[in-house]
């Protein structure tokens, strides 16, 4: 397995990372990502560990704190041996100071989340959703206060814009507070958006990408493909709405190029798409998921080995959609580009 430092810190964590969704699944969505009760999540968990994944990546809202709960019990006792990432910030009930990132929010959550962990501190804690309606001081200086009360060690974010990003780095560096050194982000074949903005505030500012969904919500699975209808077991018939929109047209046009590469590669579907990833600039870590031994297996084939320089071209090519403004600019007339070049992937 390959480690990569968290953006520029010090923490070194694999190039793939095990995203806790499925344990405990309940819910209108998380019950049909994954019920893994803590039998079945030890097991992935050791999986995952031989193969030198040892973080793992969890969220208050997954299943209602269930998530980390079996996580908590299936790493009781090797709780050295690994990485805990988890997210607070989106609602869990109904009341006033039930959601949000204000001070009271933040401890609660963080306090909760090491009870249902079952430890004394979280190695990486993001929020999970930018909070408009709490200043950004309040929000830094709580987070700076945990992690010198030793309950988290690194922080970052989730699902921020990048001026949103900037103005929470600014007031951390104005205050010399913790910064963000992790932004866990959606990024796939399917899904580029975060190239535009994103990426080059994380390769400025230092902030390593942990990625989210790798397989656009579930459809790079290698089960979908051009003429066929969805299949019946896929979970996308539930919670498609719950996720990333996709245009059918540039579905189609990606999943033919892996199914090309695949064949070349004698590798899967899903291993080419996760593969892509793991070169791509500023990613630290691929978050891959599984609801069974075979599935994590399979996902775990994704790396130890790397896509050609002609391949990677057939994938971007394929992948390629139009950069909205003002980015366009920039990829189009040489002018611009030569004062804003793209990232080298």
């Amino acid at each position: 397995m390959e480690y990569r430092n968290l953006g520029q810190s010090g923490l070194r964590v694999p190039v793939l990372s095990f995203g806790a969704g499925t344990f405990g699944g309940s819910g209108p969505l998380f019950s049909h990502w994954g019920t893994t009760d803590v039998e079945e999540a030890r097991r992935l968990v050791d999986i995952c560990l031989e193969a030198g994944v040892n973080l793992f990546d969890t969220a208050d809202v997954y299943s209602n704190g269930a998530s980390e709960e079996v996580l908590g019990e299936a790493i009781k006792g090797r709780r050295n041996e690994v990485l805990i990432s988890t997210k607070a910030s989106l609602p869990t009930g109904d009341g006033p100071n039930d959601w949000g990132s204000s001070r009271s929010r933040l401890i609660r959550s963080v306090e909760a989340a090491l009870k249902r962990l079952g430890t004394d501190h979280i190695d990486i804690f993001q929020l999970h959703a930018f909070d408009a309606s709490t200043p950004v001081e309040e929000v830094v200086s709580t987070l700076d206060r945990l992690v010198k009360d030793g309950k988290l060690r690194y922080i970052g974010v989730s699902n921020f814009s990048g001026w949103q990003i900037m103005k929470s780095l600014a007031a951390a560096e104005k205050h010399g507070m913790t910064r963000y050194v992790a932004n866990q982000v959606y990024y796939s074949l399917i899904g580029r958006d975060y190239e535009w903005d994103l990426m080059p505030l994380g390769q400025d500012q230092g902030l390593g990408a942990l990625v989210w969904s790798p397989l656009g919500w579930g459809r790079l699975t290698g089960k979908i493909s051009r003429g066929k209808p969805l299949p019946e077991g896929s979970r996308l018939h539930e919670t498609a709405d719950f996720g990333p929109p996709v245009e059918d047209e540039l579905l189609y046009r990606v999943v033919d190029a892996l199914q090309a590469v695949a064949a070349e590669t004698g590798k899967s579907v899903p291993q080419v798409a996760i593969n892509w990833l793991t070169s791509r600039p500023t990613v630290s870590s691929v978050i891959i998921g599984a609801r069974n031994e075979e599935q994590l297996r399979q996902n775990l084939g994704a790396v130890g080995w790397s896509l050609t320089t002609e391949q990677i071209g057939t994938l971007d090519a394929a992948s390629a959609v139009t950069a909205p403004y003002p980015h366009f600019p920039y990829r189009r007339q040489e002018g611009f580009a030569r004062l804003n070049p793209p990232i080298a992937g």
